[in-house]
């Protein structure tokens, strides 16, 4: 990483897979947008640059790397490593920290009391990138993260009639959501989530992930 790969990302500006960070903050804040990038697609994570891509550069480089390798190792679970750059640039240095999209999805953000185990209460706190920004993963959007696992059993369903009245519902009204799914067939949210990522991963539905809030269409038009 060099002057000239920085100054690309600053022009591509924050996005999907760029986030620009005017301070290293805290590990709390570092250690979720590395969950957020590696339970997604990767991406960087400039340092000491604003919102609008001016350089305002980080006072100590040598402190605030191992804060954010601190973030990664003590706050992620599995363990998150970025590959860090220190990159001097207009008179000041930036640190960029570059996150791979994991093979070990879900990482959990465990804070400071946390355990990382994969419980229900442990879901709530999964990140990932919407757009421009670091958001809380659903229960859904986890439950996909650990389907994409390589070590993942393989994937087993049948189409009933739960499934018969959600095709036929989308196909009139293009979108729903758990909640609605669960109250379209009289089920409990919990067991109209496991049908609808079960039928994200076999690629008949999608899931579209808002700021605060998820909901699923038709991957393709299935005749009633």
């Amino acid at each position: 990483m060099d002057y000239k790969d920085v100054k690309q990302l600053i022009e591509e500006g924050e996005g999907f897979e760029i986030e620009f960070k005017r301070k290293v903050s805290t590990p709390e804040k570092i250690a979720r947008a590395l969950i957020a990038f590696a339970n997604t697609k990767g991406g960087h994570i400039l340092f000491g640059v604003d919102d609008d891509g001016s350089i305002v550069g980080v006072e100590s480089e040598k402190s605030e790397v191992e804060m954010i390798r601190h973030a990664g190792l003590f706050y992620c679970s599995p363990e998150i490593e970025p590959a860090i750059d220190i990159v001097a640039f207009d008179g000041e240095d930036v640190i960029v920290a570059y996150v791979a999209e994991s093979e070990r999805k879900p990482h959990y953000f465990i804070g400071s009391n946390g355990n990382g185990n994969s419980n229900d209460e442990e879901e709530t706190k999964v990140f990932i990138r919407v757009n421009d920004k670091t958001v809380m993963a659903s229960r859904e959007v986890v439950r996909i993260l650990r389907d994409e696992r390589p070590d993942a059993p393989p994937m087993h369903y049948e189409i009933g009639e739960n499934e018969k009245r959600l095709f036929g519902y989308l196909n009139a009204n293009e979108r729903i959501t758990a909640k609605e799914f669960s109250h379209l067939v009289n089920i409990s949210e919990e067991r109209a989530s496991r049908i609808l990522t079960s039928l994200v991963r076999a690629g008949v539905i999608r899931i579209h992930t808002l700021e605060r809030s998820d909901y699923f269409t038709l991957a393709y038009n299935i005749s009633k």
